[in-house]
């Protein structure tokens, strides 16, 4: 069952250097663009926290539903401004939403790479 060929292992370190740089590129690129944004990191993590409890209350929906309203309630706490708030809160959003795009597409990348080495035989 085990092989031990050099294409198997050349195919493991291409998904492993994309998951590696999808990771990366989530944390820097939103890190980024939030922290240009002047949103603070306890907005996000507040926002985050949100999003876990309002995964578990409405189930597929609240992570979508919980993240922007507690990250909007943050801003709005610390702005006293509904405008600058949901600006803020959108901007921080948006960002956090592309860097999942990145992530996503770098992981299918990966999952391609593995599915066309296991279709074409790769280590066997």
């Amino acid at each position: 069952m085990a092989t031990r060929s050099t294409s198997a292992w050349v195919v493991t370190g291409v998904g492993l250097v994309l998951l590696a740089c999808g990771w990366s590129a989530t944390y820097l690129l939103t890190g980024r663009r939030v922290a240009s944004s002047g949103v603070p990191r306890s907005s996000i993590v507040v926002a985050a926290m949100a999003g876990v409890v309002g995964f578990f209350v409405l189930p597929v929906l609240g992570l979508l539903v919980f993240f922007p309203a507690g990250l909007f309630a943050m801003e709005y706490r610390r702005l006293r401004d509904p405008a600058r708030a949901w600006a803020s809160a959108w901007h921080a959003v948006k960002a956090t939403a592309l860097g999942m795009l990145i992530e996503l597409g770098l992981a299918l990348l990966a999952a391609g790479a593995w599915l066309i080495a296991v279709l074409s035989g790769v280590g066997a």
